[in-house]
């Protein structure tokens, strides 16, 4: 069995974490492959050594003198490392990047300097070896990473060792520095996991797994043990925190189970997530794996007699947003109706040229606007063998006063959604935890 094993900037903050980690890896021999983050902070008036890495660039570009924050990120490598009794000489390497700073140097590549250092004291303090992100992930030159040229390279790179690798870059084609967008250090580790055909992808950050829902408006919520691939995507479409989206697809085609951690709680077992799993039913009856939400949506709400029999007509009104790069989030419709759910944000800026526009080529009946609305889904796999799910979810709504203007669910039956008003938000979440997790 092989294991790999991202640990995020929290756990790398100093020795301390350092030392969790060292135990944790230790504690399963099929542990073997170690994704890093750079060092994130120990406490909350802390600095990511990331962030002061894109400051240090920011001083450079204009001219500004950046060697008190540099000396700041120089000083926490340097105190990991004497702490944990190292001999990583980081010296030299300080000072000829310090000299390639000074000739100029990409922000891609400065910024991945964090997790290079944090990767070369992991591999040193665990007894691995270090491969070099650089030497085994490659960029297309759109940007997107060419994963058959990497699985290859670490194939080759890792063979039967123990190895730890930097996370959130690789190279270019030309052999130049890019790095993913922020966070992007859980989708190197789900590549490694994916090019090794790894048994399970350990993520490990600083809580146990999912929660069902958001704590700042449920009190001590659940933690959610198991989760589909599909139902975390319903979720974190919805709104809720979960993954980098591109950590879920390069596991997803392997079909590896992506487990996430706790590096503070290791022995909870965290969030399990795969493909499916073999339960369908829970001993007490509960359905929903998870409730999220979001706020701030408008409703174009149009009737015209005779439109399911007019050929086109969706098209041509999904035409006009896509003009103005409005996206439409839902559709429910009717045989006379349709409405079409899109981001406030996003339509605001052009609303009367889109009315207008519709008006004159469209020309239906009627047209007006749902303004202020929230959209809240329960979503869970078992609500398919449930029967009358959305009837209890609507009622529980109806009884504490919470007014339901908008109802859809997706053809695989993974989630029930409803649209309240936007002061009922928080409210419907609470709602429907206390009636259908507590």
């Amino acid at each position: 069995m092989r294991k790999v094993l991202k640990f995020g900037g929290s756990s790398m903050a100093d020795a301390r974490q350092f030392a969790k980690v060292k135990s944790i890896v230790e504690a399963d021999p099929s542990r073997s492959v170690v994704v890093v983050s750079a060092a994130g902070k120990r406490f909350q008036e802390d600095h990511k050594l990331t962030d002061l890495l894109y400051l240090c660039h920011a001083h450079l570009q204009y001219g500004v003198a950046c060697d008190s924050v540099w000396q700041m990120i120089c000083d926490r490598y340097i105190e990991i490392r004497d702490q944990l009794e190292l001999p990583t000489d980081l010296e030299t390497e300080f000072a000829e990047l310090r000299q390639k700073m000074d000739r100029g140097i990409s922000q891609d590549e400065l910024v991945s300097r964090g997790e290079y250092f944090a990767a070369r004291l992991m591999a040193d303090y665990l007894g691995f070896a270090f491969v070099d992100a650089a030497h085994w992930l490659v960029f297309k030159m759109d940007g997107t990473v060419d994963q058959e040229i990497s699985y290859e390279n670490l194939q080759r790179a890792a063979g039967g060792r123990k190895i730890v690798t930097p996370g959130f870059y690789g190279a270019m084609p030309d052999g130049a520095i890019k790095t993913f967008t922020r966070g992007g250090s859980d989708i190197t580790g789900a590549l490694a996991a994916a090019a090794l055909d790894a048994d399970v992808y350990e993520n490990w950050t600083d809580v146990s797994g999912f929660l069902m829902a958001d704590p700042r408006i449920v009190k001590d919520p659940d933690p959610i043990l198991q989760i589909t691939y599909s139902e975390l995507r319903e979720l974190s479409y919805i709104g809720a925190q979960v993954l980098h989206e591109g950590t879920i697809f390069p596991v997803r085609e392997k079909n590896i189970p992506l487990n996430i951690r706790n590096t503070n709680q290791p022995d909870a077992p965290g969030t399990l997530i795969q493909e499916s799993f073999e339960e369908q039913f829970v001993p007490d009856g509960r359905f929903i794996t998870g409730i999220a939400g979001k706020k701030d949506f408008s409703v174009i709400n149009l009737t015209k007699n005779g439109m399911s029999n007019e050929v086109g007509f969706l098209r041509r009104v999904l035409e006009i947003l896509e003009q103005y790069k409005v996206s439409v989030e839902y559709l429910p419709s009717g045989i006379d109706s349709a409405s079409f759910v899109v981001e406030t944000a996003r339509l605001s800026p052009c609303l009367y040229q889109i009315l207008g526009q519709i008006e004159r080529e469209i020309k239906p009946d009627t047209i007006h606007m749902t303004e202020d609305m929230a959209i809240v889904a329960a979503v869970g796999r078992k609500m398919v063998f449930q029967p009358g799910s959305s009837g209890r979810i609507f009622a529980a709504l109806g009884e504490n006063g919470i007014n339901i203007r908008m109802i859809t669910q997706g053809p695989e039956e993974l989630n029930i959604i409803v649209g309240v008003d936007n002061r009922d938000f928080e409210k419907a979440i609470r709602v429907l935890y206390d009636n259908f997790v507590r």
